[in-house]
């Protein structure tokens, strides 16, 4: 339980990251809702990456150095970001006010992406328990 509720906060942290970035690309940079999302889902993946590996899966190991194990996990995390993706364009396409408001249309993508992200995260990369010295 404890694992689940620190990868819940670190999916706050990062539905913040990616909602405040992708929102303010699009109000004050003009940006297209479209392209300004895959901006903020990187810093976002980011961010949660930092936060998991610090925190949720800290007593597992990825059995990789920092950098190899950042690239994984975005290459983990692009499996939900599909389903995050898609649910978010279907969200613009259904509610063409959204354009203007995306981060309501990211949080839509990212509630259920987030069970896609965990499995993904637990089973495949921090899979192992750290080694006790």
């Amino acid at each position: 339980m404890r694992t689940i509720g620190l990868f819940a906060v670190g999916g706050l942290i990062g539905l913040v990251v990616d909602a405040g970035i992708s929102q303010a690309l699009v109000s004050f940079g003009h940006w297209n809702a479209y392209v300004a999302r895959i901006v903020s889902f990187l810093a976002a993946a980011t961010v949660t990456w930092w936060w998991n590996r610090r925190h949720t899966f800290a007593g597992r190991s990825s059995g990789r150095k920092a950098h190899a194990e950042l690239l994984h996990w975005l290459a983990l995390m692009s499996v939900g970001a599909v389903v995050n993706y898609g649910i978010f364009a279907a969200c613009l396409m259904a509610f063409p006010a959204l354009h203007r408001w995306p981060a309501v249309a990211v949080a839509a993508g990212s509630a259920v992406a987030a069970l896609v992200n965990f499995s993904t995260a637990r089973g495949l990369l921090f899979r192992h328990p750290k080694a006790t010295r």
